[in-house]
């Protein structure tokens, strides 16, 4: 799930992203869809860990592959659920952040009509007391 949003989503490969063709090409959507890279890289990875999470009755070469296939393809949605997780605490903390600078600003406006209020009423009070009308 790392691997395939770091592929997908950084800023570091979106020179990649951007050779490939992006979304409107063939290559480019495969680098370009974390949900998608999230298979190319359990395909790679599930032989070179021996992480095989699925066990199948069948046997030779057939029961291998399907093992191989099977295993990344739980391990992908397993991936796609963290990835979803994730999202929700990174909407969260930018809810927060944006919260937090919505205070921010409103406390900055408020100095500010202060400091203009200040500076209307100190000119008034130099001025001394107003002349009765005659």
């Amino acid at each position: 799930m790392g691997m395939a949003q770091t592929l997908t989503r950084e800023r570091i490969f979106a020179g990649v992203r951007e050779r490939l063709g992006g979304k409107d090409t063939w290559a480019g959507y495969l680098v370009s869809c974390p949900y998608c890279a999230s298979h190319y890289f359990a395909f790679v990875l599930v032989p070179l860990t021996g992480t095989y999470a699925i066990d199948v009755t069948v046997g030779g070469w057939v029961g291998g592959v399907l093992r191989w296939f099977l295993s990344s393809l739980l391990i992908t949605v397993i991936a796609a659920f963290f990835r979803v997780i994730f999202w929700f605490v990174d909407e969260t903390q930018g809810l927060v952040r944006r919260r937090q600078r919505t205070e921010e600003e409103e406390t900055a406006t408020r100095r500010l009509m202060r400091k203009k209020v200040e500076r209307t009423i100190a000119p008034q009070e130099h001025a001394g007391p107003p002349e009765p009308p005659h």
